[in-house]
């Protein structure tokens, strides 16, 4: 362990670490012993920075939606409108793009909280603070807003299961064709890869 990082300093550390390990193998399937191999710290001292693998479970919840809320703010930047949403969608596609960190780590936290009501709780008040995002830095109405995110969920699930997307526009379309026939991008790649950089955005138009 480095002399020279805080404890401030370490917990951020364990925190990105649990939510490396807990994307892979959710809940159940991660171990203290593995969160505290990756940060390169003794389980002992881990627990000293939190007190059980719940905690630590709930606290990297929050910091994903966090990080997800900042990734929409630095995107929109300055930007308004359509075309603050079409920036937001664009960097939600790189993220999905890559790192599946991210993507996998959402997936398990909406698993776990149906049958946990913190977690529940804790996702009910950051999905309500990420939708009023949206919408402020966008100024878009509550339908555009309803649709941003309902795409976005949309590409949650097409990356998951490895389906070729492409741009906005051509998106109804080219799920139609895909449902008549199935087919998967090449082993080894993701679905988020195979779309033109920059031009599959959630909510983009």
């Amino acid at each position: 362990m480095s002399p020279r990082m805080s404890a401030d300093e370490r917990r951020e550390q364990t925190i990105r670490a649990a939510m490396a390990e807990f994307a892979r193998s959710g809940f159940d399937g991660t171990s203290t012993a593995a969160i505290a191999e990756r940060v390169g710290v003794s389980q002992p001292y881990l627990f000293r920075l939190f007190p059980s693998k719940r905690a630590l479970f709930l606290a990297a919840a929050e910091r994903c939606f966090d990080d997800m809320e900042q990734a929409m703010c630095e995107a929109a930047g300055g930007l308004y409108g359509g075309e603050a949403m079409t920036a937001m969608g664009g960097r939600y596609r790189q993220i999905l793009a890559g790192d599946p960190t991210l993507l996998r780590f959402q997936l398990q936290i909406y698993a776990a909280a149906v049958d946990d009501p913190e977690l529940r709780s804790l996702g009910n008040a950051k999905w309500a603070k990420l939708w009023r995002t949206i919408g402020e830095l966008s100024g878009e109405s509550p339908e555009e807003v309803m649709r941003f995110v309902a795409v976005g969920m949309l590409l949650n699930v097409l990356t998951a299961f490895n389906i070729p997307f492409d741009r906005g526009e051509r998106l109804p379309r080219m799920l139609v064709e895909w449902s008549q026939h199935p087919y998967e991008a090449p082993l080894g790649n993701r679905a988020a890869d195979h779309a033109p950089s920059g031009q599959c955005s959630a909510g983009e138009e």
